[in-house]
């Protein structure tokens, strides 16, 4: 009972007793740390890793592997430092002829990384295999164009001048298989929808690779004019051109119904009376024929809505 007694009455809340058992606890801890971290231990860590080449001429199209897992022997101090990421420089591999090499085999790593591995003992190499996508550099100049077909109007809107881009070149750098598989000239899709006014924007060039292609400039400006499409339905006459010499080809109506889509600025320069529906007869041959006819003197950026076809006989 004396024995329990005393480490009882050691025990008591006391804060003198207190104290000295926890500075005793925490000397002890620090010793046996010490003495731990001077030992040599063997484990698996993951080092992170980079690969020196030349950059300016040479790109990667493929995300180079950042991470390469070893199995290493060191002093404890130097482990808990690795693992812990404190000050961790990255283990750097030196590539000559990027474009060359497409995988690099763990195993053949363990020489080349020791002299960087100072305080480390290799074992070996947890990553099986580095995949390599590396492609030289390359330049183009490529010519600009706006994609007419795929600016989208309000209903009853259109575009009534020419569409003017600028500038009209631009320079491309990339991986150099991907830039030359690039068309010229580069069409430039508009994305905006429901137009109905003049329009003068900004349009950033994009590309199937864009984290790969660098381009100068990267964006080139879009202008034409915009106009309300007033619809007339009204009548057109017609006229024969290239007629077959002596013949005389017999035409079932003089006039030609028609329908057509003006800009609203150019309808007081429209006179149906100069508007022609025009057969061209050119290689045409005895016989019977439909010819859809071709409309003239219309204002520029009219357009033809709905015309019937004419048959010629001869």
């Amino acid at each position: 009972m004396g024995f329990f007694n005393s480490i009882f009455n050691l025990l008591q809340f006391n804060k003198r007793n207190w104290k000295a058992i926890v500075l005793c606890l925490l000397t002890a801890s620090v010793f046996w740390c010490f003495n731990a971290l001077n030992k040599r231990y063997t484990t698996t860590i993951r080092f992170p890793l980079t690969f020196d080449y030349d950059r300016e001429s040479f790109i990667a199209v493929q995300p180079l592997p950042s991470i390469l897992t070893i199995n290493v022997t060191g002093i404890g101090w130097n482990l808990l430092r690795r693992s812990a990421g404190v000050r961790v420089a990255p283990l750097t591999i030196s590539l000559d002829r990027p474009n060359r090499i497409k995988k690099i085999v763990g195993s053949t790593l363990p020489g080349v990384l020791a002299a960087q591995l100072s305080g480390f003992d290799i074992n070996f190499i947890l990553t099986d295999t580095l995949h390599i996508a590396v492609e030289p550099k390359g330049t183009r100049l490529l010519k600009v164009t706006p994609d007419i077909e795929d600016i989208l109007f309000r209903q009853s809107y259109g575009l009534t001048s020419r569409v003017t881009i600028s500038p009209d070149t631009v320079r491309i750098e990339g991986p150099v298989n991907l830039i030359r598989a690039l068309p010229d000239p580069l069409s430039v899709k508009l994305t905006q929808r429901s137009i109905d006014e003049d329009f003068h924007e900004a349009v950033k060039l994009t590309f199937l690779d864009d984290a790969l292609i660098h381009r100068t400039p990267e964006t080139v400006e879009i202008s034409f004019k915009v106009d309300k499409m007033i619809e007339i339905s009204d009548s057109a006459r017609l006229m024969v051109i290239n007629a077959p010499k002596n013949s005389w080809p017999f035409i079932e109506r003089k006039k030609l119904p028609c329908r057509i889509a003006v800009p609203e600025r150019s309808l007081d320069s429209l006179s149906m009376d100069s508007v022609r529906a025009v057969l061209d007869l050119k290689d045409f041959k005895k016989g019977t024929k439909k010819i859809m006819p071709t409309i003239h003197g219309l204002p520029a950026y009219s357009r033809v809505l709905a015309i019937d076809s004419v048959t010629i006989k001869f």
